[in-house]
């Protein structure tokens, strides 16, 4: 067998069969022209597009740093990435078969073994896009239902993640190979022509679906009886864009110890603990962060865990002060509440993180986009360090005056016998104070109004 090649630069390393070494030209082709194997478990080798409309270069550079905190969020390597502007997305390759080609040679190039895009791209586009590139592509989907999978520690968020990467699976399993054409069953014409292979996949992703539905249903109804428990309370929640340092103030207010690590969506889990050392009339509650571009599956995945934030009394929107995108985060935010149905709510703004700010300002919160009518509910607004003691001692005095707003201060004479009221009152209520009389135990309590006049109504109804 002879193989002739002309004298050029670039052949004069390739060893020739002509000398009868042709093991020697596959070893040379293998170690220079192919990508090297990844074993189960190594970190995927990332290139990333990040596609903007062309807002502007600080807003370019801020959407790049998210989506490059995400791919290495879900534990892959980044190895090179470049930005790009469509303002009309091509709609069979998005970007199109061009622009794919010269960015599946730069990947090439630095070694990558996975190409991101920074898009929601539909089942068919991501199908294109493979067969242009030759990549195993991710769009941002994709890279945020991984990084919720990573971190995703209790059995309900296990299984809202889950059940929202079936949703993402479930429309692309035509895509998974050629393999999913082959047939199964159908003897002899006797029952049919079978079923694929992709359909087989589809029938038990769908019964999987319908097991973890069923699953998350009876978590989700001894979650609203955990609820129903605090109703008594004042209940704060903290929201806001994904690593604003909520996990960390939390921590500060309540002395807690909750992974607080920063890297996007650490928390998943929703977590309550009393802000009030004497009567735990004040309950705060940590929630999974907010990012632009949420997918919608994931929100709804996350609904009833986010339902919470429509029980709550007061709404602490965390922001990240010394990020320059902040107005952004914000606006995200608003939106996000507004989709849940908590526009009505009153607002209290924390600035965060102001140890970072090069630039300090008196009142950041006076450049709040004031199109958003919550703007108007502000209970008050500071801005602070979560590492600053006293700054965080005067926030939680802050915090328990405006959700104590509507609470009234009273004396209730509840006779020694009337055990369950004496329970309901220091469940419900604050128990400022409590003297024994000749005729029953007179407390002070401080809560809110219908919740004192219910155990007034109890306490009268008895000693009658």
């Amino acid at each position: 067998m002879k193989f002739h090649s002309k004298p050029i630069a670039e052949h004069e390393q390739v060893p020739l069969a002509d000398d009868g070494r042709w093991e020697h030209l596959v070893d040379h082709w293998a170690r220079h022209h192919t990508r090297p194997t990844k074993r189960p478990g190594d970190p995927n080798a990332c290139y990333v597009v990040s596609v903007g409309a062309g807002s502007g270069s600080t807003h370019t550079e801020a959407q790049l740093a998210e989506i490059l905190g995400l791919v290495r969020a879900q534990g892959d390597e980044v190895v090179g990435w470049q930005t790009l502007t469509r303002s009309r997305p091509d709609p069979r390759t998005f970007l199109g078969r061009g622009a794919f080609e010269q960015i599946a040679a730069r990947a090439t190039e630095y070694g990558a073994d996975l190409l991101v895009v920074d898009a929601e791209l539909s089942p068919s586009q991501t199908r294109n896009i493979e067969d242009i590139t030759g990549f195993s592509i991710a769009d941002r989907e994709a890279v945020i239902l991984n990084v919720f999978e990573r971190h995703a520690k209790t059995r309900k968020a296990r299984i809202q993640v889950e059940i929202a990467h079936l949703e993402y699976l479930r429309p692309r399993i035509r895509g998974l190979g050629l393999q999913m054409d082959q047939q199964a069953g159908g003897i002899m014409r006797a029952r049919g022509p079978g079923e694929t292979a992709s359909e087989l996949l589809a029938r038990r992703l769908d019964g999987r679906l319908a097991e973890l539905r069923k699953a998350f249903a009876r978590l989700e109804r001894a979650g609203q009886t955990q609820r129903k428990g605090r109703d008594g309370c004042a209940r704060i929640v903290l929201v806001g864009y994904t690593n604003a340092g909520k996990t960390s103030l939390m921590n500060a207010l309540t002395n807690a110890d909750l992974s607080a690590q920063d890297r996007p969506f650490e928390t998943l889990d929703t977590t309550s603990r009393c802000l009030t050392r004497h009567g735990g009339d004040v309950v705060i509650s940590d929630t999974v962060g907010f990012i632009r571009r949420l997918p919608s599956r994931l929100l709804d995945s996350f609904e009833s865990t986010l339902a919470e934030i429509c029980e709550a009394t007061l709404v602490v929107v965390v922001i990240d002060a010394s990020d320059p995108e902040w107005p952004m985060h914000q606006q995200t935010t608003e939106a996000q509440l507004h989709r849940l149905g908590a526009d009505k709510i009153p607002r209290f703004y924390v600035f965060n993180k102001m140890d970072r700010v090069t630039t300090p300002t008196a009142e950041p919160w006076s450049a709040l986009d004031p199109a958003h009518d919550s703007i108007s509910s502000i209970a008050t607004s500071m801005a602070l360090s979560s590492h600053d003691p006293d700054a965080v001692a005067q926030l939680r005095n802050a915090l328990v005056r405006a959700a104590r707003g509507d609470h009234r201060s009273t004396r209730v004479l509840v006779p020694y016998e009337a055990t369950e009221v004496i329970q309901r009152a220091y469940a419900t209520c604050r128990v400022v104070k409590a003297e024994a009389t000749e005729s029953g135990l007179m407390l002070t309590l401080e809560g809110r109004p219908h919740l004192i006049a219910r155990i007034e109504r109890a306490a009268t109804e008895i000693r009658s």
